[in-house]
């Protein structure tokens, strides 16, 4: 096999959030992975905001507005629901702000690519408008400490994490034959049961069919959320008997250990690690990947058990990684992050915004883009080819961005200065040229920033 040619500049690029100046890019892919095994410093420094609003008095303040027994109540039902919707709203730009400058600043850009891709490889959608503020911290507990460790570690806390019970209707489901089925005649839903098969585990076309699907969901039916938004499991609903998911039969006591036993079961299965090996390869190198990376990375995966970190380093360990030709597209997140690197805005100046601003800076911004904050389509999170982001649509949103939203943040670069710090020291020499010629420098710099050259990783 031919040898992995390094590069810093894609190593930023591809495998970060893009060139800073003033922060030396990696010296190696040994280095890269040291830090990433290393302490998280970049969440110890920019920590989500606390204080969230609480689900449970949400809810009571839903129930008191519905169903008061006078109109005096009805009406401050109504009116303490507003208000922890305003502070829900407030909350989630907080979330924004906080993260963003965390990847701005963060000289980990390989953990914070790693944690979005995770993020939503583990798709989950706030089902409500108060729940918008639940994704973040769902993002920070069940993904981000398990970007270095272990697939299984990983999976069960992502599936059984409340926010996935919510988005996938795990509380609707019950098996029919539970105590619970029985007296009030539900049954189950099947959603997370197929989600965690076809997305999160063994992939589309994978080895199982509507029995598996049926099984794991009644297996899985115990799994629910409780009045406070808590995740729980009540033997009460969990459907009786021994179920059989992909030819392993589980045993008929209903207990959360078993949840996670097929949990287990699903995170070694070798379709697994293939599927796994193509999300990342296509995600970091091609939409279409080359199928010896593929090959690699579920080897790796097999081999060591879903060490994630094992698999990191394979990736980073292959001379298709390191490919020239930059094959993918930012999607705008990525796009607004990377432009706000190389701009060399201070972590500051996010986080100063306040509501209204954060909107019209970074959130309005990301909808007109085509990536609307924490609001994918669908459980299939977002897409992966480079087309889906280069519409004409899409790509008009990112040149008025460019154009005009960094003049809001500070003063701006010198255009042939940030030509190079955005695209390193050997531009392009239409894009070196389009900024020396720029007449203001807000033209030079959204000519950097809306470039084709800049646009792709």
């Amino acid at each position: 096999m031919e040898a992995m040619a390094f590069d810093p500049v894609t190593a930023c690029v591809r495998f970060g959030l893009g060139l800073r100046p003033g922060e030396a890019p990696p010296a190696s892919a040994e280095a890269m992975l040291a830090r990433l095994s290393g302490p998280d410093e970049a969440a110890a420094r920019w920590p989500l905001p606390g204080g969230l609003p609480d689900w449970g008095e949400y809810a009571a303040a839903s129930r008191l507005r519905r169903q008061g027994g006078t109109e005096a109540e009805r009406q401050r039902g109504a009116e303490r629901r507003q208000r922890l919707l305003d502070a829900s709203r407030e909350a989630r730009a907080a979330q924004a702000r906080a993260l963003v400058a965390r990847m701005m600043g963060s000289p980990d850009g390989l953990r914070e690519r790693l944690a979005l891709f995770w993020a939503d490889h583990f798709t989950a959608v706030a089902r409500n408008v108060f729940g918008g503020h639940l994704i973040a911290p769902f993002w920070e507990e069940a993904v981000r400490p398990h970007v270095a460790g272990r697939f299984g570690d990983m999976l069960r806390a992502a599936v059984t994490h409340p926010v996935m019970l919510g988005y996938l209707d795990q509380s609707r489901s019950v098996g029919p034959g539970s105590e619970v089925g029985l007296r009030r005649g539900r049954g189950l839903n099947e959603n997370l049961a197929r989600e965690l098969l076809e997305l999160h585990t063994l992939g589309v076309g994978g080895p199982y069919g509507q029995g598996d699907v049926r099984q794991l969901a009644e297996l899985l039916s115990g799994l629910a959320v409780d009045g406070q938004g808590r995740a729980v499991y009540q033997p009460r609903r969990a459907e009786p008997g021994a179920e059989t998911v992909l030819g392993t039969t589980f045993p008929a006591e209903a207990s959360l250990a078993t949840v996670e036993a097929a949990l287990d079961a699903l995170a070694r299965h070798p379709a697994t690690a293939r599927h796994i090996g193509r999300k990342l390869a296509a995600h970091f190198v091609a939409a279409e990947p080359p199928e010896a990376l593929v090959e690699a990375l579920a080897a790796a995966f097999r081999d060591t058990g879903g060490d994630l970190l094992a698999v990191t380093a394979a990736l980073l360990g292959r001379p298709e990684a390191w490919a020239p030709e930059r094959l993918k597209v930012r999607p705008p997140l990525e796009f607004l992050v990377a432009s706000l690197r190389a701009l060399g805005t201070p972590e500051g100046a996010i986080l100063a915004l306040g509501e209204r601003e954060t909107r019209r800076v970074l959130l309005n911004p990301l909808r007109t883009m085509g990536q609307p904050w924490q609001e994918p389509s669908g459980p299939d999170g977002w897409p992966e080819e480079p087309e889906a982001w280069v519409t004409p649509q899409f790509n008009a949103g990112r040149i008025d961005w460019a154009m005009n939203r960094p003049e809001e943040l500070g003063d701006l670069p010198d255009p042939r200065e940030l030509v190079v710090a955005a695209l390193g020291p050997a531009p392009p020499e239409a894009v070196a040229f389009a900024a020396l010629a720029a007449e203001r420098a807000s033209e030079g710099v959204g000519c950097v920033l809306a470039s084709a050259a800049f646009q792709r990783r």
